[in-house]
């Protein structure tokens, strides 16, 4: 699962999970205690020890190879027609490119956040690579907003880009730069830093960079819309239950901050990135280097990794952006010290799987943005490409005060993905049914699923004939609210509109759709034409 990096059995992680997050109570003290029958093992990971520094600065396990992808204030080679890189790259997502007929071509887009803090200079770029691995193109994706830091991909195909200043919002944006992105102010206004959705219960996480900040959870009124919903501030027990409040004033900004308007609110220090991965919202705070867990079944948080635990050999120190790869490892960034991107297994091993050059990666030497770090890793859809970020590397036209910042592509020998992920949708319904059974007892329809995944479906009838406000009306509507896997009976229940919407209809066709979302965020939809009659045939 990756999704611990403490060396203990079974029953010792649930007892060390319960009182790690009691540590929001009784502090790191208490945490030495409850782990010390089970320390963390620190070794060379799955892919060896580090080799020496390659011509891109980069320190790499044995058979890996580094490729820069984008520096900052100069062009992106192999893009058509020429684009300048943005300054101050930070968090990243990959996508799937679509052929004709809207399945994936083998092609991906690499979008990438600029987190200049000057009023407007901030945004998002995108790369496009053809499915050899060549860049096609680079373009904008998002103009005119500040200090985008981190953000998130979502299931539906898009990409939440955070601002982090205490007036930021989440802006939904199209990867492929086709459309305007869209402020999403119903996700809060407040110093944003990352968002990861969970595709089986339809909800958005969200991260902000503060001292005291706080792990907001918002669920959509109309997933996947955003545009409203219930935003809602994470309250934690003792023993690491996790309950959530609802935010009175999403919109608070600087004026009414959101982590000040709900009485017991959890304060975590400085939150940055986090990932939804099989039922686990993974994030990290860089005030204390901790990575977390929070189980969104059993609603337990527990504290993965911290190094006043490990001890002086721990390798992760001021934690960043984070990402799981398919197999279920965790690898997460690193801001300032020595610009590590490290690795946790699911065997409870931590490792570096890469380090930066100091010399060649020195970032500014002064100021409030000295230093360097390591940002955005993410894998491309395949599992087999890293992508992550130099933040403050090359100074523009040789000022090592002014950052360019740099992407890179790592290739090598990963890990496979695992197999256990959904990738298969089978329907099966009546072909007719009786408006008066249909109304009673809903639609019955049967499905296969070849690994665990959430349900919505929709029974949609043609209203208005040929007038200019004819459309289709939902009848029945469907939602799982958790995962489903293999073989099931499910049923599509009947809308409170459906008996008028119905009323002196005789025959008819409707158009079910089913839309399945695995935990790995691929979906699949099977539609099927039902007639609906007034009496049983």
């Amino acid at each position: 699962m990756g999704h611990t990096s403490f060396h203990l059995n079974r029953r010792d992680l649930l007892r060390a999970g319960i009182a790690g997050a009691g540590a929001l109570a009784l502090g790191p003290a208490f945490l030495r205690r409850a782990f010390a029958a089970g320390p963390v093992t620190v070794g060379d990971g799955p892919y060896g020890p580090l080799q020496p520094a390659d011509a891109n600065g980069i320190a790499l396990p044995a058979g890996f190879s580094s490729r820069e992808i984008a520096r900052g204030a100069s062009p992106v080679s192999g893009s058509t027609p020429p684009y300048v890189w943005h300054n101050a790259t930070d968090g990243q997502a990959t996508f799937a490119t679509l052929g004709p007929g809207g399945g994936p071509d083998g092609g991906w887009i690499l979008v990438a956040n600029s987190e200049i803090p000057a009023p407007g200079g901030g945004g998002v770029s995108g790369v496009e690579f053809a499915a050899d691995g060549e860049i096609e193109r680079a373009y904008r994706v998002l103009a005119g907003t500040t200090s985008n830091c981190a953000g998130g991909p979502t299931p539906w195909g898009m990409w939440l880009s955070c601002e982090e200043h205490d007036e930021g919002q989440v802006w939904e944006c199209d990867p492929r730069g086709s459309r305007t992105g869209v402020a999403r102010p119903a996700l809060g206004i407040f110093k944003h830093e990352a968002a990861c959705v969970d595709p089986v219960r339809q909800q958005v996480y969200l991260t902000e960079d503060q001292g005291n900040g706080c792990l907001y959870r918002f669920t959509p009124d109309e997933y996947p819309d955003l545009s409203s919903g219930l935003l809602e501030v994470a309250l934690v027990d003792g023993v690491g239950g996790v309950s959530w409040a609802a935010v009175p004033n999403p919109a608070g900004g600087a004026l009414q901050p959101t982590r000040n308007q709900v009485a017991g609110a959890a304060r975590f220090n400085g939150g940055e990135g986090t990932w939804y991965d099989r039922d686990f919202v993974y994030f990290t705070t860089k005030g204390d280097s901790r990575v977390w867990a929070l189980n969104v079944v059993t609603a337990q948080l527990e504290v993965l990794y911290d190094p006043e635990i490990v001890g002086p050999d721990a390798p992760l120190s001021g934690v960043d952006n984070i990402t799981v790869s398919p197999p279920g490892d965790i690898y997460v960034c690193e801001d300032r010290r020595d610009h590590d991107i490290c690795l946790i297994t699911p065997d409870f091993e931590i490792s570096r799987f890469l380090t930066l050059d100091p010399e060649i990666h020195s970032g500014p030497p002064s100021g409030p943005i000295a230093g360097n770090e390591t940002v955005g890793v993410v894998f491309d859809p395949s599992g087999t490409k890293m992508y992550f970020g130099a933040q403050r590397s090359f100074g523009v036209g040789g000022n090592p005060n002014l950052p360019a910042g740099v992407v890179y592509e790592v290739s090598g020998p990963f890990r496979s993905p695992n197999s256990s992920g959904f990738s298969k949708l089978r329907l099966r319904a009546r072909r007719r049914i009786s408006i008066e059974r249909f109304l009673r007892h809903g639609l019955p329809i049967d499905l296969e699923l070849d690994g665990p995944a959430g349900v919505r479906a929709q029974l949609r009838v043609a209203v208005g004939g040929r007038s200019a406000n004819a459309g289709l009306a939902t009848i029945g509507k469907l939602h799982t609210g958790v995962a489903i896997e293999g073989r099931t009976t499910l049923r599509v229940e009947p809308t409170k509109h459906a008996r008028r919407l119905l009323r002196n209809r005789d025959d008819l066709a409707t158009r079910l759709k089913v839309t399945a979302t695995g935990v790995n965020g691929y979906r699949a939809v099977a539609r099927q034409r039902v007639r609906v009659f007034d009496r049983d045939g």
